[in-house]
């Protein structure tokens, strides 16, 4: 694990704003993720989460509170356009933007001016009209590195050879669709499909019937690169900016019929669904631990994707659930799926290096998602596909799958219309303060009538 030496990461840093001292917020000065919203006037507005607060950083940067020196002149074009990509782009910019919003932040004297600045440019985030997705996410690429996930989905069509030959030597995934992704909070309606059941003589098109979440950790990228100029592995890691949480939510029996030969299409591009902050790299870096070891008979990687350092990440993530009914009744959301980030085969960089390695050029706010995350035990598993699914019998054949069981009396094998689907996630460690990253939160809604 890497020495920490970041004054930013200093656990006994206070802030004159009560929230940001509660050892269980999500976002404590040391954390300071990114976000957009809607400021004066419905205009995109740049802001960094804070307690249960956000701090309008264009309101900061008018008030000259974030200083007059050329670093400041250098974030003023960027933050004044309201657009986060210009932050995110530039390590230098995210850096002195994290340095001076914190100081602002910390519990020290203020004068009139000082206070009033105060009371203006931190709103609480109960308050705030709307959030946007927190940067233009222009590019959107899907990976399939978690081992367990795959090996389970593969033993339900592949009991004998769960893992396809190439699973452990190159990082798999698939170009998504950018202009469906959609910010915490937004309804995502049921999509319509072609399905065919296996016992059915012809396809028939209407509402997907087994609707699913997939929990995934997202990687945005901060600086890019040219086309035909691989990022190397060990320099993949000063191209993300920061991570968020993602629900690429999938309509299973739609993708059974559609995805052979060419993988995953509509099935997938109807709605993608990204938490509302982006928590920076900086944030992170106490949770850095080692990528598993690869087990005795593994192939390595090939040396394009062996780097230095520890690039795996201690980021608990949890699933829950709450129905329309629940919701009725006062009864809260259900947690049925909690798991580690640290188990995925593949890293973050591995990823970043693999996407690139072809000449492929990545852009500023690219959202790279890690796929579905799950572990081996069946309460660990990221989707529903996954966490009802109970083996194989005896006989070699599918057992019927296992339902959810809601306080509510409901169950579930799928997602019905009114379910609230919500990802949270979290790192901690003895001497730091706990980083969150917020909820990722979307209710389904009926289809469309046809």
């Amino acid at each position: 694990m890497p020495e920490i030496t970041d004054p930013t990461l200093n656990p006994d840093l206070k802030s004159w704003l009560s929230s940001a001292n509660d050892p269980a917020t999500d976002f404590p000065l040391q954390n300071l993720p990114l976000c957009s919203f809607a400021g004066e006037q419905g205009r995109p507005t740049i802001g960094i989460a804070v307690g249960d607060c956000v701090v309008d950083v264009d309101m900061l940067m008018h008030a000259g509170a974030l200083g007059d020196d050329d670093a400041a002149r250098g974030l003023h074009d960027a933050v004044h356009s309201g657009v986060s990509n210009f932050v995110l782009a530039s390590p230098v910019l995210r850096r002195v933007l994290r340095e001076r919003v914190q100081d602002f932040m910390l519990d020290k004297h203020a004068g009139q001016q000082g206070r009033r600045l105060r009371d203006k440019a931190v709103i609480p985030r109960a308050g705030v009209a709307r959030f946007n997705v927190p940067c233009i996410m222009r590019n959107y690429t899907d990976f399939y590195a978690s081992i367990d996930h795959a090996r389970t989905v593969g033993s339900m069509f592949r009991p004998d050879n769960p893992l396809l030959p190439n699973y452990k030597h190159v990082p798999i995934g698939y170009h998504g669709r950018a202009s469906t992704i959609v910010p915490s909070g937004v309804t995502v309606r049921r999509p319509l499909g072609q399905t065919k059941p296996d016992d059915a003589a012809a396809p028939a098109f209407g509402p997907t019937k087994r609707l699913d979440y997939e929990l995934e950790v997202g990687c945005v990228i901060g600086e890019g690169n040219a086309i035909g100029e691989p990022i190397g592995i060990n320099d993949a890691p000063g191209h993300i900016a920061g991570l968020c949480l993602v629900n690429d939510w999938s309509a299973r029996d739609v993708q059974a019929w559609e995805y052979q030969p060419l993988g995953p299409f509509l099935a997938k591009n109807f709605a993608t669904t990204v938490s509302l902050f982006i928590v920076p790299m900086d944030a992170l870096a106490p949770f850095r631990v080692p990528t598993p070891a690869r087990p005795a008979g593994d192939p390595a990687p090939l040396p394009y994707l062996l780097g230095e350092g520890d690039w795996s990440l201690d980021i608990t993530l949890e699933v829950l659930i709450q129905s329309a009914q629940m919701r009725e009744r006062g009864l809260s959301p259900l947690s049925i799926s909690r798991t580690s980030f640290a188990n995925m085969y593949w890293s973050l960089p591995q990823l970043v290096t693999h996407h690139t390695s072809n000449g492929c050029n990545l852009l500023p706010g690219d959202l790279l998602a890690s796929g579905t995350v799950s572990g081996p035990g069946a309460d660990e598993r990221g989707c529903l596909l996954e966490r009802t699914w109970d083996g194989t019998g005896p006989d070699g054949k599918p057992k019927p799958r296992k339902a959810i069981e809601l306080p509510s009396g409901e169950k579930r094998l799928f997602l019905e219309d009114g379910d609230e689907v919500i990802f949270r996630g979290w790192c901690e460690r003895s001497g730091f303060r706990r980083i969150g990253f917020g909820e990722c939160r979307g209710t389904v809604t009926p289809a469309k009538a046809q």
